[in-house]
């Protein structure tokens, strides 16, 4: 498993949260997904065999939101 953090850009309302919880939770090999909305990061752990970082942020730009940085631990 690989932990990831996204920093992305301010997020402005709890709905906000609720829409990228559902598209990244629907991702198949997501785990502990949590989305901070006062930080504006999710916080997950990620199957490398299943999804990637770049499949992650694909969802998240597809919901409407830019990712403007990516950590992998």
């Amino acid at each position: 498993m690989k932990k990831i953090i996204l920093q992305l850009e301010e997020l402005v309302c709890p709905t906000c949260v609720q829409k990228i919880e559902t598209a990244v939770g629907n991702l198949s090999g997501v785990q502990n997904l949590k989305v901070l909305f006062n930080a504006s990061k999710v916080k997950a752990e990620i199957d490398p065999e299943k999804t990637s970082v770049e499949d992650v942020v694909k969802v998240i730009e597809a919901v409407g939101f830019d990712v403007l940085s990516i950590k992998v631990k």
